[in-house]
């Protein structure tokens, strides 16, 4: 008898004080075509994932919960907590310590776009130029570990700024996220046949990541709603749009 009721109240305890996803706080950026804004509405494949992932683990967190900040503000915050999750984040060695972790979303690579008539050989070449990036983003953060000098990175809020700048030659360089990048162009009107990958810096997954205070239930919870969508095959079809 003992028994019967240490386990039913270990099922009670489980349903009471496990995590709720709708408590976490949602942050994003705009970083199309994975999340951006349309007329005023939240859209983009994270953001679908999020949905399809949160209602398969029997929480659903919908799009309009969501916060979009710009990306230096929702990484600190992700950093700080308390109970924060930010996406679409690029995981690496030097993050991966800092945040927990639920995904993979999408592949994702980031490069750096010159103009065409520019080569680059190595690394060692691109100390040579004015490079635009996305304060805190991975593409800072990798010109940084490449020994790119901080007088030469030229930081923007936005890289839709940087994209504009590129086109107009106020930088040489830009280091971002290559679809992302590429949408941009396209969408400022920008002539991307002008331009050219000239070096990649990282290959890598896109992923939820989760500020390091949150309880291990609700990655545990949003990690089995990604695994669900995957296994059925939902997961690809959100991919199959964009």
């Amino acid at each position: 008898m003992k028994v019967i009721v240490s386990i039913l109240f270990a099922m009670w305890s489980t349903s009471v004080f496990a995590g709720k996803l709708t408590e976490l706080k949602f942050i994003t950026e705009s970083y199309p075509p994975y999340n951006y804004q349309e007329n005023g509405k939240l859209m983009g494949m994270s953001v679908d994932i999020l949905e399809a992932a949160t209602k398969a683990a029997g929480d659903p967190v919908m799009r309009k919960d969501v916060k979009v900040q710009p990306w230096a503000r929702g990484y600190a915050a992700a950093l700080s907590g308390p109970k924060v999750a930010l996406f679409a984040t690029t995981r690496t060695a030097e993050r991966e310590s800092k945040f927990k972790w639920v995904g993979p979303i999408s592949d994702t690579k980031v490069v750096i776009f010159s103009a065409k008539d520019v080569t680059v050989n190595g690394a060692e070449d691109l100390k040579n130029y004015r490079i635009g990036a996305v304060r805190d983003d991975i593409g800072e953060q990798l010109l940084k570990q490449l020994g790119v000098k901080a007088s030469s990175i030229k930081l923007q809020p936005k890289a839709d700024l940087l994209v504009k700048q590129l086109g107009a030659g106020r930088i040489d360089m830009l280091a971002y996220e290559e679809n992302v990048a590429s949408y941009l162009m396209r969408s400022a009107n920008i002539d991307k046949s002008k331009f050219k990958v000239v070096y990649v810096l990282s290959e890598s997954q896109l992923y939820y990541s989760l500020s390091s205070d949150t309880p291990d239930d609700y990655v545990s919870m949003l990690q089995g709603g990604i695994d669900s969508i995957t296994s059925s095959g939902v997961l690809a079809e959100i991919k199959s749009k964009y």
